[in-house]
């Protein structure tokens, strides 16, 4: 599925017109509290203006409204911080496809950037609009995606733009060549013991993955809240957990299915509330008192994955163990994190709750590769075929 990168093109004195994901987080006073998307974009950036191209940046922030106020997610921020990052003027243009875009574009010399504001700013995008994807089209010789986090989607910056451009290159930055060689080649032809560890709050969340990889793994190992389903679906008592009574007879499909590769708890952390300092009690899996609610899985259960994960060629790892946020129910995710930072595997990190925990721990440089994208790398680890992928040229 390898794709051809930004680097194997010549850009000198071409416009690059890429699609980036700035949806960073700012504070009331439009300050950027995390940049790590800006950081993470640099070397496909670098690339395009070391080598003398011309580089117009096409981003979404946040979800605005129509009708309302979105100044608050306009992109002007992060062509700020942009700036900074590379030591040199970005340029800015206040609309997207309009008469500032168009001469900003214009003005642009080889070596220059310009982040065009909010594509979302424009009812077009989401509806993948062909005229408005022609507009964008028009300011580029060379197509680039790299905005891993929106891959699933057809919006217009990532579908209907690289349409347009059709006889023109049509790339992937840095950013997005890592997710496919780890999501989708290493996966594909994974080396064994292959390990998947997914947790979560619901097993309809995951229920794809899980179907997709009970045909490639060795084994599955089950936490978060889904696993509490699962407890369900075998008869056993949950007490106040969270559960989803109406996919008890998908989870007994699933155990059936996936046999003795379907690995579950074998006790819990539980609390009488959703809070630290509530009442504490460890558990045999299933033994949940009525009045407690499971928050973590237990401390054998934490050893027996811990294991697994250990003996693994292969790991990837999708959503929490528990309450990560709540010390100390996250016991369970500190110790998968730890199991796969020691691991010798090839080790791919979701990205949402399981991303930050690697992050948080330190252990970001001890994994094979953290996912930018939750939603885009869980449809890839079902299987599914990105049409905004596909379209770009073949290696």
């Amino acid at each position: 599925m390898a794709k051809k990168t930004i680097d194997s093109v010549d850009v000198a004195g071409k416009t690059v017109l890429m699609r980036v994901d700035f949806n960073v987080p700012l504070d009331d006073n439009q300050n950027i509290t995390d940049d790590r998307r800006i950081v993470m974009a640099l070397p496909s950036i670098k690339s395009v203006l070391d080598r003398g191209g011309k580089l117009v940046l096409m981003s979404h922030l946040g979800r605005p409204k129509e009708g309302q106020d979105n100044s608050k997610f306009s992109l002007k921020p992060t062509a700020a911080r942009l700036s900074e990052l590379l030591g040199k003027d970005v340029a800015f243009a206040t609309d997207t496809v309009g008469e500032d875009a168009e001469k900003k574009v214009a003005a642009l010399q080889n070596g220059d950037a310009l982040v065009l504001e909010n594509l979302r700013f424009e009812k077009g995008e989401k509806k993948g609009d062909e005229a408005f994807a022609a507009k964008l089209a028009a300011f580029g010789d060379i197509y680039c995606n790299n905005a891993f986090g929106t891959c699933h989607r057809t919006d217009a910056s990532m579908y209907a733009v690289p349409l347009a451009m059709e006889g023109k290159p049509r790339v992937v930055g840095s950013l997005v060549a890592k997710e496919i060689k780890y999501l989708s080649d290493v996966i594909a032809s994974p080396e064994h013991p292959f390990v998947a560890i997914l947790g979560g709050a619901k097993v309809s969340d995951k229920i794809n993955v899980i179907n997709n990889l009970l045909g490639i793994c060795d084994k599955i190992l089950i936490g978060g809240a889904m696993a509490y389903t699962f407890a369900l679906a075998q008869g056993q008592q949950v007490g106040k957990s969270l559960v989803e009574p109406d996919k008890v007879d998908l989870a007994k499909e699933l155990l059936e299915k996936g046999k003795d590769k379907l690995v579950l708890p074998i006790d819990t952390h539980c609390g009488d509330d959703f809070s630290a300092d509530c009442k504490k009690v460890i558990v045999g899996a299933g033994e949940i008192p009525n009045d407690f609610e499971g928050l973590d899985i237990g401390p054998k259960t934490a050893q027996m994955y811990a294991d697994i994960v250990k003996s693994a060629k292969t790991v990837v790892w999708n959503g929490p163990m528990g309450v990560c946020e709540i010390p100390p129910f996250d016991a369970g995710t500190k110790a998968v994190a730890d199991a796969i930072a020691q691991s010798d595997s090839v080790s791919i990190i979701g990205g949402g709750d399981s991303a930050a925990a690697i992050q948080q721990l330190g252990y970001a440089d001890k994994v094979s590769h953290v996912s930018t994208g939750g939603g885009a790398s869980l449809e890839m680890l079902e299987g599914k075929v990105f049409k905004a992928v596909e379209i770009l040229d073949e290696e």
